[in-house]
């Protein structure tokens, strides 16, 4: 009887016990992007008074720094190693992406001192004339769609700035409308967008769309929809949406581009290669009303590109693109931190001031002396995109600091 018992019991126990693993392998798999990432961990508070003086020092750089007919950046500083780039059209697509995130980072830093109104005036002069003649530069590089996403985000940007100008707010909607049509005709036949076509290089880009370019795409549409009204072509935003699905892993990494979806544990596609897309690819489903990057995966991937920093700090500022862990690349940098703020705005208020408090700090850390901020040697543009990401994502974490 005794004997009996104990059989129960131990058998009980073996059942509870193997039910309880069941349970917990259920719920591992049903969310394989939980990890074990230790907490975030505690910090001394990155206070308003550091952050504006960070972002002054960053926007008197830019002054210093913006070229005399508007905008920023040049083809000088070439080394070595160089990213393709023909001739012209490459370094028109470069100073159109690094002019629009220069001055989206100064008007959102809110600084209207006489000398940033002047610069804001030449660099809106610049997009009006410069933007309209925007093209890829040759069948095998289309650079010029970070020009037309990030001239939208500026162009947003500014027609807020324009409030109560409606000239002026005619002639920003209907120059940011056309780079809506420049991206429509560049959009690839899987759907999204890419840089490169260096397979067929056809009249539509045919192969090589990558989650985050596409992401960036998405985004700037959205933003010119939500601030400008701006008309959008519905089926290239469905299959935009469609591709990034595609390219998720199920940890929510995104692959890097189309053809890695075959590869999806190759270094590059795990999530430590995957630190700074995973924020733009999460936050653009969401936006555009894809349910599933719900606020637990927006936490946690906002987590891991806090705790797990290193994985692309060590890849900022070499030379060479993906020649570190996970190939990771510098220009990975701010673009990760930049989209992780768009990921803060879809949480509860509540849960905003942790991370607001931890990017804040992480920002401000790797200011250079000279005030600005860069990631990766791009000819001379690198110093403009940098501190234009950085003051945006200041501009976001000072809503959280004292």
């Amino acid at each position: 009887m005794r004997i009996c018992s104990i059989i129960a019991i131990t058998s009980g126990m073996a059942l509870a016990a193997a039910q309880g693993l069941a349970a917990e392998t259920e719920t591992s798999s049903e969310k394989p992007w939980l990890s074990d990432l230790p907490p975030l961990p505690e910090i001394e508070p990155v206070t308003k008074a550091q952050i504006d003086q960070s972002m002054k020092r960053g926007v008197d750089f830019l002054i210093s720094s913006q070229n005399k007919n508007g905008s920023w950046g040049s083809a000088t500083m070439t080394k070595g190693l160089n990213i393709t780039a023909p001739i012209p059209g490459a370094h028109h697509a470069f100073r159109a992406g690094s002019t629009g995130l220069a001055l989206e980072g100064i008007l959102r830093s809110g600084d209207r001192r006489p000398e940033t109104v002047a610069a804001i005036e030449k660099a809106e002069a610049w997009f009006l004339k410069e933007l309209p003649r925007l093209r890829r530069g040759t069948v095998d590089t289309m650079y010029n769609v970070w020009g037309h996403s990030y001239g939208i985000k500026a162009l947003a940007e500014l027609y807020n700035y324009r409030d109560g100008d409606d000239a002026k707010q005619s002639a920003l909607k209907n120059l940011a409308q056309t780079q809506v049509q420049r991206l429509k005709r560049y959009e690839d036949v899987n759907g999204g967008w890419g840089y490169y076509d260096f397979d067929e290089a056809t009249q539509k880009p045919t192969g090589l769309p990558t989650s985050f370019t596409t992401a960036t795409v998405m985004m700037a549409l959205w933003k010119g929809k939500e601030v400008m009204g701006l008309e959008l072509p519905p089926k290239e935003v469905t299959r935009g949406i469609e591709f990034l699905k595609r390219q998720q892993t199920p940890d929510f990494a995104y692959v890097y581009s189309n053809s890695h979806r075959y590869r999806p544990r190759y270094s590059i596609n795990r999530p430590g290669g995957s630190l700074c897309r995973s924020t733009a690819c999460n936050v653009a489903r969401r936006v555009w009303g894809d349910p599933a990057p719900t606020d637990e995966i927006v936490k946690v991937w906002l987590d891991r590109l806090i705790l797990r920093n290193g994985w692309v700090d060590i890849a900022r500022k070499r030379p060479r693109p993906h020649s570190t862990h996970f190939a990771n690349s510098g220009y990975f940098y701010f673009y990760g931190h930049y989209y992780a703020m768009d990921c803060v705005a879809l949480l509860p208020e509540t849960d905003r001031s942790v991370y607001y408090q931890n990017y804040g700090k992480i920002m401000i850390s790797k200011q250079e002396k000279n005030g600005c901020w860069w990631d990766y040697p791009l000819y001379k543009y690198h110093y403009a995109y940098g501190t234009g990401y950085a003051l945006c994502v200041l501009a976001e974490c000072r809503k959280g600091a004292k």
